[in-house]
């Protein structure tokens, strides 16, 4: 297993993909809610998270289901950083993605990224030179709703970040519990 690529402060892309969805009939793809799965996960997403390094900046996908998500999650945390909306995530490849993150401030050590497969599962391994133990194959097998994946690497700016750089350190299914 190699480390983080490149030289300058360690960065971390939390890749998180947005809380299960409804499917309301005659509802547009871009305005479909949460389902009530989504609605106990989102939350158990913005936990888990905050067990670990909460981000400097979340970058996150027009759609309604990936700002409610949003929404639940940074609601877990006592501050939660500033949120840019980005209509270029929303059904967004790996070059789009890419380029939306090379465009964030220096200053941001730590970002958020809130979208939708099948970008962000395709995202991950393209960046993971390495992983930690079975985590890049848990992220090729299936990468579900609410789920993260946490990418590391060095890099004095986001510009740095390409694939084959960073190493997939943890991959996270956070489930919400159903009210009895």
């Amino acid at each position: 297993m190699t480390g983080p690529a490149g030289t300058g402060p360690l960065r971390r892309l939390v890749v998180l993909r947005h809380a299960k969805s409804a499917w309301p009939a005659g509802v547009e793809d871009r305005l479909r809610p949460l389902a009530p799965r989504g609605l106990r996960d989102a939350p158990a997403a913005g936990r888990a998270l905050a067990a670990g390094s909460l981000p400097d900046l979340a970058l996150c996908s027009t759609a309604v289901r990936a700002r409610r998500t949003w929404e639940l999650v940074s609601a877990e945390w006592a501050t939660p950083p500033p949120v840019r909306y980005d209509r270029r995530l929303y059904a967004a490849g790996v070059p789009q993605l890419l380029e939306v993150v090379r465009e964030v401030p220096a200053e941001v050590r730590t970002l958020l990224l809130i979208g939708h497969n099948p970008g962000l599962e395709e995202l991950v391994p393209a960046l993971a030179a390495d992983a930690l133990d079975d985590t890049l194959d848990r992220v090729r097998a299936k990468f579900p709703t609410s789920a993260f994946a946490v990418l590391t690497w060095h890099g004095t700016t986001w510009r740095t970040l390409t694939p084959g750089t960073a190493l997939l350190t943890s991959f996270t299914v956070p489930r919400g519990r159903k009210k009895s």
